[in-house]
């Protein structure tokens, strides 16, 4: 059986087990090529895993042309990098496995151990294409569950977190729709071991609240920043601490997935970052820590019945 085929059938076998729907099937397999799109991604054979239990970390990059025009393509490396670095750092680093694609088709890396990720630079990154959001959204997912019902069939526990983010709205997308993503992501979102978050870089020209809600992403998944150098690093160091809780355990997945970006330790951070970037402290940094929480406390009613935005 050729690769192509072979990766079909996990499409399959991730049907017949309940974890995909006819509709979201077909929304996968009517993507020209599809078998072989999902065989450049997949990495790492499952046969040299010697853990029981994987995460799977997947990012999709935009690498439209407007990414560079705003001068953010550092922004995006950095927050890469220091994604990658929070979760080296972590205890469950040695059971992470990581893909990189970019918006316009390229795999930057297929699935690679957490410690052999390369850092994203000027030499491998380029922000020059269009913004095919939908196609390549549901490409990557359609790897995402290829590789995790490869590791079902082989007895290893996989859980997997994905992070889609963009400057824009779909523009050059051809085969795939917001409903076609959408069908996708409840299907995975419903078996409860996956974790799809968004953030969208906001030029005031895209409302990514509808973009995101449209393509099935829950709104507690669903991050703005500003599109510019710092509001864009401090929504991956929002998105890294995230990720770091959930491939803690099985149970800190449950509960971060649960929260979303609106998790107790996240919004104290964000809270953090927005209220007091334009404070001018001489003080130390535990100082300025005490009057957030303290800060945070006074808004606590009104974050918990969503009367108060970032």
């Amino acid at each position: 059986m050729s690769q192509s085929k072979s990766n079909l059938g996990l499409l399959q076998n991730a049907h017949e087990d309940g974890d995909l729907s006819s509709n979201s099937l077909n929304a996968l397999t009517k993507i020209p090529d599809i078998g072989a799109i999902i065989q450049q991604g997949l990495g790492v054979p499952i046969d040299s895993v010697k853990s029981s239990e994987v995460i799977l970390l997947n990012i999709l990059v935009d690498d439209s042309g407007s990414i560079s025009g705003a001068g953010n393509e550092q922004p995006i490396r950095d927050g890469h990098n220091m994604l990658i670095q929070a979760l080296l750092e972590s205890k469950q680093q040695d059971n992470i496995e990581v893909i990189n694609k970019y918006l316009n088709g390229t795999v930057l890396y297929p699935y690679t151990p957490l410690s052999l990720v390369p850092k994203m630079d000027s030499r491998n990154y380029h922000a020059n294409g269009g913004t095919p959001l939908f196609d390549e959204t549901a490409k990557l997912l359609a790897t995402v569950i290829a590789k995790a019902q490869d590791f079902k069939n082989n007895g290893i526990q996989v859980r997997t977190i994905t992070l889609i983010l963009t400057d824009g709205d779909d523009c050059h997308s051809r085969t795939s729709t917001a409903a076609d993503v959408s069908k996708i992501v409840t299907d995975m979102l419903r078996s409860e071991d996956h974790i799809i978050a968004a953030m969208g870089f906001d030029n005031g020209s895209c409302n990514f609240k509808n973009v995101f809600s449209n393509m099935g992403i829950p709104d507690r998944w669903i991050l703005t920043a500003n599109a510019n150098p710092s509001e864009i690093r401090k929504a991956f160091q929002v998105f890294s601490q995230s990720a770091v809780r959930a491939s803690q355990s099985a149970a800190h997945f449950s509960q971060t997935s649960l929260g979303g970006f609106g998790n107790w330790d996240v919004i104290k951070t964000w809270i953090f970052m927005r209220v007091f970037r334009h404070r001018d402290y001489t003080g130390d940094f535990w100082r300025i820590k005490y009057e957030s929480n303290l800060w945070f406390q006074k808004q606590s009613v009104w974050l918990m019945f969503g009367k108060f935005t970032f």
